[in-house]
């Protein structure tokens, strides 16, 4: 068993090259020798955001506050509430955030590659791609 105290890690920015808006990174585990599972808990402001992005093995998301949106390329914008799970297919492009109007937040689950990669990060998500629902 390994016991990791919470005063060890501190909480940080999402950087403006893969967020849009006011975003909140809490490391929860990070993918090492021991297993390839990396986990965060993310709280985003009202119309904060992921860019776009994918996953090599997929990604895990648990709502625990607020509400928000997730849309996948091609897909349609949804709502996202507290209790809520979405699994997003490995390699596929989508993104995640807070609806306009509240805070969102959830865990993020992932799992790394062979070769330690757990996200890939591609363009931003426009406003027009953000409002449409």
């Amino acid at each position: 068993m390994k016991h990791t105290r919470s005063t060890t890690s501190s909480t940080v920015p999402g950087p403006a090259q893969t967020f849009t808006g006011t975003v909140f990174i809490d490391g929860v585990r990070t993918p090492d020798d021991q297993s390839a599972v990396g986990c965060a808990h993310v709280r985003f402001a009202p119309g904060a955001r992921t860019a776009w992005h994918h996953h090599p093995k997929g990604q895990t998301l648990y709502v625990t506050d607020g509400v928000g949106l997730v849309a996948r390329r091609g897909g349609e914008v949804q709502e996202i509430r507290p209790g809520d799970v979405v699994y997003v297919e490995p390699g596929e492009e989508h993104w995640h955030g807070a609806t306009a109007d509240r805070f969102m937040a959830h865990v993020a689950i992932q799992e790394a590659d062979e070769n330690g990669q757990v996200v890939t990060w591609l363009d931003h998500v426009s406003d027009e791609e953000y409002g449409a629902r």
